[in-house]
């Protein structure tokens, strides 16, 4: 079954608001074992309104409308949809009452135009609006189904879910089987060599189907089957995940959406170890990403942003040698990075000590190229180890790039080391 969902508002479309509804919606749909293939958004005009309406009618089961349906002149969605129809509207007297008990309960005198907040089409059940005043619409036309929804997230999101869902499930989906998703969270590869390691799984996939997603420093991939049921899901799933871990043994470091630095802090808590940073071009962003996740208290000590060359011999204590005169390394470099980590992790008396510097950009520093970024990773009995970056994009790509490439390392260690218990459910053994 396939649907189309329609975002109606000119506020959309000038960027004024985000249509953050259209993607719960998907969210939603999905589950259900119902195919988003279209998502239309269409300002506050009945004649395109016809126009979108029409088009989704030729390509779609399910026609999902948010917006459009409050009192204004230009909330259009009800009017447009009787239109292509060739339906009546009326009030629906509950939903008045509702509408009016608002106004009564603040004393306010209420204007006629709120009554067409009660308005729904002629032969279509009305979905009740528990946190606004505008009712909902379902039904059923000929082989299409069309559910009505507010804009406003707050009123959409439990309308959908208490209503218009439980409606669809009742009505439209009595042969439709829903569909099961796993979340494979990959880290130290790029979106680009990823799929050329699956390029063989995912030209031949059929059933279940496999979807890479990129963000910033770190790939998902989604696979799914629709099934009658979970385990029946769940047995087609784990045979396509462990396929995919055999690929890529080395990256796949959970299989639901979590990120790495939520997996580092719980299995470094629960195993008693702690960790301390010191970063230069980063500027914190490592700290912050570590103490952003509940409970890091317990394994984070502290660490030191360590921009100036000044801090760095004040604090960390970097041999002047190496950061000045003509034939040091300088703050970019490998000794550097390897002198931070180790000495960060003696300071803070913790069992991992990390380490960055380098060159964020815009501009080049010590004649070294925007990009070029060096890491530490120090651990207490073990040999430091320091890795060269050489990473591309803005200054802001550069040290979220840097942070992730600095987290992958420290958790591929600790799955080497043993030191940790995975989370559970999340961690791949």
């Amino acid at each position: 079954m396939k649907a189309e969902i329609i975002a109606v508002g000119t506020e959309l479309l000038l960027g004024q608001i985000v249509n953050s509804n259209a993607q719960f919606l998907s969210i939603e749909l999905a589950a259900l074992g119902i195919d988003v293939y279209f998502q239309t958004v269409v300002g506050d005009n009945k004649n395109r309104l016809l126009e979108a309406i029409r088009i989704a009618q030729s390509r779609a089961d399910v026609i999902l409308f948010t917006g459009g349906i409050g009192p204004t002149e230009d909330d259009l969605t009800k009017d447009a949809l009787a239109a292509a129809l060739g339906r009546a509207l009326h009030i629906d007297q509950l939903a008045m009452d509702h509408v009016q008990r608002f106004f009564d309960d603040r004393k306010i005198v209420m204007t006629e135009n709120n009554r067409k907040q009660a308005l729904i089409i002629e032969g279509t059940t009305p979905l009740s609006n528990d946190t606004g005043l505008a009712v909902g619409i379902a039904f059923a036309d000929e082989d299409k189904y069309y559910i009505v929804l507010p804009g406003p997230p707050r009123e959409m999101k439990p309308m959908f879910t208490d209503k218009a869902k439980p409606w669809l499930q009742q009505h439209a989906l009595t042969n439709e089987m829903p569909l099961y998703s796993k979340m494979l969270k990959f880290a130290g590869i790029g979106e680009s060599l990823l799929e050329d390691k699956l390029i063989d799984l995912i030209r031949s996939q059929t059933d279940p189907t496999i979807a890479p997603y990129a963000k910033e420093g770190e790939v998902t991939v989604r696979i799914s089957t629709k099934a009658p049921s979970e385990r029946e899901a769940m047995v087609k799933l784990d045979l396509l995940e462990k396929t995919i871990a055999d690929i890529l043994p080395e990256n796949l470091y959970a299989n639901i959406d979590v990120p790495l630095e939520q997996l580092i802090v719980d299995w470094m808590a629960d195993a008693g170890l702690t960790l301390s940073a010191a970063e230069s071009c980063t500027g914190g962003l490592l700290m912050e990403s570590i103490t952003n996740i509940p409970g890091s208290a317990s394994m984070f000590a502290g660490g030191i942003v360590c921009y100036s060359n000044d801090i760095k011999k004040k604090l960390l204590n970097v041999p002047s040698a190496m950061l000045e005169g003509p034939d040091a390394p300088g703050a970019v470099s490998r000794e550097v990075a390897e002198v931070l980590a180790e000495q960060v992790r003696m300071i803070g008396d913790t069992d991992f000590g990390l380490s960055v510097t380098g060159v964020a950009g815009p501009g080049y520093s010590e004649r070294k190229p925007v990009g070029l970024v060096f890491v530490g990773l120090a651990e207490r009995g073990c040999k430091t180890e320091v890795y060269e970056l050489n990473l591309k994009g803005t200054r802001d790509n550069i040290r979220l790039r840097t942070v992730k490439a600095l987290l992958y390392r420290l958790w591929r260690r600790l799955e080497e080391r043993k030191v940790a218990t995975p989370l559970e459910g999340s961690a791949l053994q």
